[in-house]
């Protein structure tokens, strides 16, 4: 009686994959000219992040600075405005920036003139600018004209006009403000009354008599008011203290920087496992591959084989191959003889 042959090894088409062929054909080497266009856009790429994170950290240090300056001078003790502007049309050295200052003269009420645009906490409304004149000095013999932000107002019924706005005491005036340098003036329209920046003479020039008034008697630089005395019947809601948060400059020039190593890291890493590809290893990236980036000695030392203790199941199956193996060269012994007796029959 015939047996069925016991099934054998699944049979490959001459035409199907083989892990040969799959290799090779998975691997497909970059030509010199892809390689070229990849490391310029690295280099491009690592230039721009490099570019951008410079950019960050110039802003941070200037930050920095302004921070010092701020918390130097906001703190100080007020001086004579003379000592800091010594005359008509003098600018504010930027060293002298939020220093304060007095102020002894009048209010021009009839120039008030209203700073649109400039939201305060969140809540938008208007700045009440007023001019203020001071008292004649042998540095300014008709005295100085210097243009006061005297606090916020809400919105009105409409977007155009505010609330009510307070008027400032009558007479002598001391106040103390916080010295501004003028902001660039704008070229954005405002309706009459109002302005998009805070720069003298567009301050003037908006009131209802120009600037020809303070002719020859203005400076470049504005004050925020801190106190005045006497002080007004009603006061407006005071201007905040000046920001002293550094921002996220610093963290924003350190990503820059981890940009650009992981460019380069990357380009790096392709280069490796192309050569990789070419030698027909294996193409999978393991965190082998970083140590050996880092460490070679000790990604060598990963990859070094390591003798190991048989296990239990080890030994186990060694047992049965050699039962096996003994019952194997034992067979053909019996089957001669076996059949000798069948032919003498």
């Amino acid at each position: 009686m015939t047996q069925a042959a016991p099934p054998g090894p699944a049979q490959v088409s001459p035409g199907g994959p083989t892990p040969e062929r799959a290799t090779a054909d998975a691997h497909q080497p970059r030509t010199p000219r892809q390689w070229v266009t990849l490391a310029v856009g690295v280099v491009v790429l690592v230039a721009l992040c490099l570019v951008a994170g410079r950019w960050q950290w110039n802003r941070y240090v200037a930050r920095e600075a302004e921070i010092e300056r701020i918390e130097t001078n906001y703190a100080s003790e007020p001086v004579p405005v003379d000592a800091v502007l010594d005359g008509p049309g003098a600018t504010l050295d930027e060293a002298d920036l939020w220093r304060p200052v007095t102020l002894v003269g009048r209010y021009e009420t009839d120039a008030t003139v209203l700073l649109r645009n400039r939201p305060v906490g969140g809540s938008p409304g208007f700045h009440v600018l007023v001019p203020f004149v001071t008292n004649p000095t042998a540095a300014a013999p008709d005295g100085l004209v210097v243009v006061v932000d005297r606090g916020f107002v809400p919105l009105g019924t409409d977007a155009v006009t505010p609330g009510d706005v307070p008027a400032p005491p009558e007479g002598e005036v001391e106040a103390t403000v916080t010295l501004r340098g003028d902001e660039p003036p704008s070229g954005r329209d405002a309706p009459d009354g109002q302005v998009q920046a805070i720069a003298t003479d567009q301050v003037l020039a908006a009131g209802p008599d120009g600037t020809a008034w303070a002719e020859g008697r203005t400076v470049g630089a504005y004050g925020q008011l801190r106190i005045e005395v006497p002080p007004a019947a009603e006061a407006l809601e005071a201007l905040p203290k000046p920001d002293t948060d550094p921002g996220s400059h610093l963290s924003y020039a350190f990503q820059w920087g981890v940009f650009a190593i992981g460019a380069l890291a990357g380009f790096w890493l392709l280069v490796r496992r192309d050569r990789r590809d070419a030698r027909g290893e294996e193409t999978t990236l393991t965190a082998g591959d970083l140590l050996a980036a880092q460490d070679p000695d000790a990604a060598r030392a990963r990859r070094e084989p390591r003798s190991r203790r048989p296990s239990a199941e080890d030994e186990e199956d060694a047992l049965i191959d050699a039962q096996l193996g003994a019952g194997r060269e034992a067979a053909p012994d019996r089957r001669p003889a076996q059949a000798s007796e069948t032919s003498s029959a």
